[in-house]
């Protein structure tokens, strides 16, 4: 036997046993931040206000682990140098990426029709941190071809584990609550993981590589923003008020140590 076709009988046997889970809760589920927003609170419009803003490591970042896919030649094959983990992603100053910034009190506004896709291409997550509304649809696509499965380990919002054994094959899901963070794995490619903020309105956002990031369209108010990372959890609340088309800056520091 070829070693193709044994690399082939491995991935089913991992998908079978990841999938005999499927829907149950396991201790490795979740991020543990909880909800992402009042599920009561009242219907909002949109505005014209905004809120900006950096975040920043304190601190020496910790070295990025370095990820080998020599269990999947056909993930490997997909990247010319080497491959590192994104869990903690830093520039020569300290801006720190995949930071999601959301406040926690601004109501309510109807999901859009309009779904958030989430790619796997060269047996990674893509975007590593997004935002999506309650309701919205998710699509999750294979863009690789190769096994992969997809383990939703939400814990206020129901998991799910589906397999997607063929390139091109996609799944659409949705959330019915918020929770902030919502943790993705892959049982076959134990490298492949990344986070979702589920909240109930748009007024969310992402930090960049430049570690900014911006939320639009806000109503005049008084609001509470938080800033949540995969590594080291939520930031302290601040309360931020702005008017009618304005803006106010709001800078969060998280530390290294």
């Amino acid at each position: 036997m070829d070693s193709r076709k044994v690399l082939a009988l491995l991935l089913a046997a991992g998908l079978a046993a990841a999938m005999s889970g499927c829907g149950s809760k396991d201790e490795d589920e979740g991020f543990g931040q909880g909800g992402g927003g009042n599920t009561t609170a009242s219907t909002t419009t949109l505005g014209t206000a905004s809120i900006s803003g950096k975040v920043t490591l304190s601190g020496k970042a910790p070295a990025a682990e370095i990820i080998s896919m020599d269990a999947d030649p056909v993930c490997k094959s997909q990247h010319a140098g080497v491959v590192k983990d994104e869990s903690v992603e830093t520039d020569a100053q300290g801006d720190l990426a995949n930071v999601f910034v959301y406040l926690t009190d601004a109501g309510s506004v109807a999901a859009p029709a309009t779904p958030v896709t989430l790619i796997q291409k060269g047996c990674l997550y893509s975007p590593h941190v997004f935002g999506i509304q309650v309701n919205q649809p998710l699509d999750i696509i294979n863009d690789d071809p190769t096994l992969h499965n997809i383990h939703c380990m939400a814990v206020t919002n129901d998991s799910f584990n589906v397999g997607q054994p063929t390139q091109g094959m996609s799944t659409q899901k949705k959330f019915d609550k918020p929770e902030v963070l919502v943790k993705f794995k892959c049982d076959v490619h134990s490298w492949m993981h990344c986070f979702a903020g589920v909240v109930n309105n748009p007024f969310y956002s992402v930090s960049g590589t430049d570690g900014g990031f911006k939320i639009s369209q806000l109503p005049a108010g008084t609001y509470t923003v938080v800033a949540v990372h995969e590594k080291y959890g939520a930031s302290q609340p601040q309360k931020v008020t702005v008017a009618d088309g304005g803006s106010q800056t709001v800078n969060f520091t998280f530390s290294a140590q």
